[in-house]
């Protein structure tokens, strides 16, 4: 169980990382290689160089991303097994859940902003009406879908993580089996030992008679 939290830790934590890199990366897309032969550049563009309608709604649901990521990260943390923080072990196993929880919703925030940034160069790229400068998908992107991959596969983890201990307990249960079945031989064994004595004071009155 130790180690399948801990791969969901690298996974969140590798995810939330991946997030911030492609948040604050200007490569989010890419003028298309027809037009870079002709000028001889690549000019690249990124969350945070204009205000216009799409691209603020991205940059919010980025922001929101790695807000959440870093949250879940605490949360992961403090809901590990292997750390003395967190409380008893019904208590981590709801901070493992709530990070697994945080940690989907930190990677749909990121998978949705990047669909939606990608959608709209897409849509300008492939439109003839478009007379303006086209661009390609950026690196950011691809990072950004990365990281959301790997915060959900790692969300997805800590989720079930609280199935698992809410097995424990009845693991201890029957382990604790072989002390009830000690103490009822202990138990048969003293009954046999007094029907053993019984037939013999039987038997003394007899002889005497």
């Amino acid at each position: 169980m130790s180690m399948a939290q801990i791969s969901a830790l690298v996974c969140g934590v590798g995810g939330f990382g991946a997030l911030v890199a492609a948040t604050t990366s200007n490569e989010w897309k890419v003028t298309t290689r027809a037009s870079s032969v002709i000028t001889a550049t690549w000019v690249y563009q990124g969350l945070w160089m204009n205000c216009s309608g799409y691209i603020q709604a991205c940059r919010g649901l980025m922001i929101a991303a790695v807000s959440l990521g870093f949250f879940g990260s605490i949360f992961a943390l403090f809901g590990m097994k292997c750390t003395k923080v967190g409380g008893s072990e019904k208590a981590k196993a709801k901070l493992a859940c709530l990070a697994g929880i945080v940690f989907i919703l930190s990677g749909l925030c990121s998978m949705t902003g990047c669909s939606l940034y990608a959608n709209k160069i897409t849509t300008e790229f492939f439109d003839p009406l478009f007379m303006e400068q086209k661009y390609e998908l950026g690196a950011a992107l691809f990072i950004g879908w990365a990281g959301a991959s790997l915060c959900i596969i790692g969300g997805v983890i800590f989720c079930f993580s609280i199935s698992d201990n809410n097995k424990t307990p009845r693991m201890s249960y029957t382990y604790n089996g072989p002390t009830s079945v000690t103490s009822s031989r202990t138990k048969y064994h003293g009954e046999g030992d007094f029907k053993t004595t019984g037939p013999s004071k039987q038997f003394d009155k007899n002889a005497y008679v």
